[in-house]
């Protein structure tokens, strides 16, 4: 039996997936949480061990001190853990990609640097660092430009601003968020790039000693204009020319190489427009949330059970079938706390929707990018056409009714306040 260290987080949307495709390929899962093993969810297999995962080189001894027997592979469930799975893997001479190859792409900073040194299209970028004034900054930028922060996912921490007064606000927003997101917020500093018009596009893939192959190429029909960048719909395939979709690979494909990526999954996003294709992300890890599920059907078999058929060298045959996908990461609307929906039989039953999964949880507090990065659930659908499955997901949404209320409930003045 193939033996797998597993890097489950917190709030990992896919803990579950990944433990029922390792049921399935009678793969034994050594599971290694950053959370205590008494606190563990009920998806069904405590934890070893509790490891902070944005402290990877102390994570690191305490498993290589812990661990009992040999592995076969280590693999983390979303991006943070990637790192520290690099890291066990060349300490214990594992395949996976090299440590520094994903710390580069991880950094937002270094990975602009990265795509300016080997001239890729770029956006002109600052770093701004912890208590500088950006104003400073303002005499060298060509608004609107994009505040970021470092190492944050998910849209999380990332806001346009279009002249000085909205950079201020927007860095000082981005800078909060960033503390409090970030052990490291106050070496990190922040990143301030140009705005990138364009349509946005996402590729994910799977690299097999340095060759990538694409999976699926993602158009994201809503424009992701600012001032916040919440994401929502992802279609596949892609309606984009042939030859589009080839170039923004081949591009893709040349990040990854300069990068020092080499083994994996990967989850690049794009822009595309009248000067061409800039990559805006390359990631060492697999579509967030829960809208791998979205390929099942293209694979012949879950995201996950592909990803863990890879790292353990099983034979990997796709096999699925054609048509169209898609899936909405289900927005939300305000900040509150989430009390339940109304309309979900109504949202199942639209013609080409296969599936509502609500993953908030009553009495949790619910918040939209730039502060948020998780979302109220997922929609998935399915049809011959891919403007057809996008149709189902729109209609869907709009039968769900969230109930979010205020965190503190607004108090009516007194009489006497009143006068």
């Amino acid at each position: 039996m193939k033996r797998v260290l597993l890097l489950l987080p917190t709030t990992g949307y896919r803990n579950k997936d990944f433990l029922a495709a390792a049921k399935k390929l009678g793969v034994e899962i050594v599971a290694v949480a950053n959370y205590c093993h008494q606190l563990a969810p009920s998806w069904g297999l405590a934890p070893i061990m509790a490891l902070h995962f944005d402290r990877p080189e102390q994570a690191v001894d305490t498993v290589l001190r812990e661990i009992n027997g040999n592995l076969d592979a280590v693999l983390a469930v979303d991006d943070s853990g990637v790192e520290l799975a690099a890291l066990l893997s060349e300490r214990l001479g594992l395949p996976g990609n090299p440590a520094h190859a994903v710390r580069r792409v991880r950094d937002k900073l270094a990975f602009r640097q990265l795509l300016q040194e080997r001239e890729f299209l770029c956006p002109e970028f600052h770093h701004l660092p912890t208590g500088d004034d950006p104003r400073k900054l303002v005499p060298e930028l060509e608004f609107p430009v994009v505040v970021k922060a470092r190492r944050l996912s998910a849209s999380r921490g990332v806001i346009r601003a279009d002249d000085s007064e909205a950079l201020v606000r927007a860095v000082n927003w981005v800078r909060a968020i960033q503390s409090r997101a970030d052990r490291d917020a106050q070496e990190l500093g922040l990143i301030i790039e140009d705005f990138i018009p364009g349509r946005e596009y996402a590729l994910e893939g799977t690299l097999e000693s340095g060759e990538l192959t694409t999976l699926a190429l993602f158009d994201k029909p809503d424009p992701l204009d600012g001032p916040y960048f919440e994401e929502t719909i992802y279609v596949t395939p892609s309606r984009l020319p042939g030859a589009l979709q080839d170039r923004i690979h081949q591009e893709v494909a040349r990040a990854c190489r300069f990068a020092g990526l080499t083994t994996g999954p990967v989850h690049a996003e794009v822009r595309v427009n009248g000067q061409g294709i800039w990559i805006l992300e390359v990631a060492a890890r697999s579509i967030g949330g829960l809208c791998g599920r979205v390929l099942t059907h293209f694979l012949g078999m879950s995201l996950e059970e592909l990803i863990l058929r890879q790292v353990v060298a099983e034979p990997l045959a796709i096999a699925g079938e054609g048509g169209a996908a898609a899936v909405m990461m289900i927005p939300i609307p305000r900040r509150g706390i989430y009390h339940g929906l109304e309309g979900l039989a109504s949202a199942e039953s639209v013609a080409g929707v296969t599936g509502v999964s609500i993953t908030a949880e009553p009495g949790h507090i619910v918040a939209p990018p730039p502060d948020g990065a998780s979302y109220l659930g997922f929609i998935f659908a399915r049809a011959a056409r891919p403007a057809e499955a996008e149709n189902a997901l729109r209609i869907a949404h709009r039968r769900l009714q969230f109930d979010i209320r205020p965190e503190y409930p607004v108090m009516a003045a007194p009489a006497a306040e009143r006068l």
